[in-house]
């Protein structure tokens, strides 16, 4: 029976240089620096990553990377592989079980906003047949507010009582907490991930796994904390530290989450690359840092 997926979880960000290429340097550097600062494991290729603007091969050099650096063990990574179409999903997502990655965090086809549970059903039973392993494991991403579609709680539990040992995990990054909720109800056998840590209590409350949240690529020791009280059910504990880390998931959401975590990069590390986004996303600026860097929890 495969383990339960729990932890915390850093949806990558992705670093570039003045030419838009990936700075390799800077990005093996922060994905060990998110390690080294409690993070369970990293999801390279979330929405926080700016995963639509890469391509196929340079997601898969990006997770061969991390693995070859030495940045990260392949059980440490759960890539996000969900793309429109089918074939390149079971691409990225072979590669990724090739390697020896813990999971997959996978979109539903976005775009084909009109397509029913059974669609998506009948997508990822191909998906699986497709990868053909049973190494595969299967985080489902729900974020319609981007991808125009995603997962109903009908939907996870019928995909996990057919596949329960692929179809594991979810992470709901709706900003919907009875969405959460509902799929936690109608899917045990699924470990919900909120896609922010002001959930992540009552999620795990009720049986969730943890949180997959942008916010840890900045404040990652603190959401460790709070997870590892929530772990030792010392309700007054976490209750105390909440509204610290609470404080700088504001400060993150202000900051329109990558520019705002880009900046705190640029000015932690003095490497100005960081600031760089992928057009059509604009460039972060400098002063976007301060109110990140004066919430973080310090212990």
């Amino acid at each position: 029976m495969t383990q339960r997926l729990t932890g915390i979880v850093t949806p990558l960000l992705t670093p570039f240089n003045d030419d838009f290429s990936v700075a390799d340097d800077l990005y093996t550097d922060h994905a060990r620096q998110c390690l080294a600062d409690g993070v369970h494991y990293l999801s390279p290729f979330g929405t926080t990553s700016e995963a639509l603007s890469h391509s196929v091969a340079e997601r898969m050099r990006l997770v061969e990377l991390l693995v070859q650096s030495g940045a990260a063990r392949a059980d440490q990574l759960m890539p996000g592989t969900g793309l429109c179409n089918l074939e390149e999903t079971a691409a990225l997502s072979r590669h990724a079980v090739e390697l020896g990655c813990r999971a997959v965090m996978t979109l539903p086809p976005f775009f084909f906003v009109g397509a029913s549970d059974e669609g998506l059903y009948r997508y990822f039973s191909l998906l699986i047949e497709k990868v053909g392993s049973d190494a595969l494991t299967i985080c489902l991403y729900h974020i319609p507010q981007y991808a125009g579609i995603g997962f109903t709680p009908a939907l996870a539990a019928r995909l996990n009582e057919a596949f329960p040992e692929v179809v594991t995990a979810l992470k709901d990054s709706s900003g919907n907490w009875e969405n959460t909720r509902a799929v936690i109800e109608a899917a045990p056998g699924i470990s919900v991930f909120p896609g922010s840590e002001g959930a992540m209590l009552d999620a795990m409350a009720l049986g969730g796994g943890g949180c997959i949240s942008a916010s840890c690529n900045s404040n990652a020791a603190g959401i460790r904390r709070l997870y590892d009280l929530s772990r030792a059910d010392d309700a007054a504990g976490a209750k105390a530290l909440q509204p610290q880390i609470d404080a700088h998931r504001a400060a993150v959401q202000a900051g329109g989450l990558i520019p705002g975590l880009k900046a705190l990069k640029a000015q932690q590390t003095g490497d100005a690359r960081w600031l760089n986004l992928r057009p059509p996303l604009l460039p972060a600026t400098p002063d976007l840092a301060a109110p990140l860097a004066d919430t973080i929890w310090r212990g």
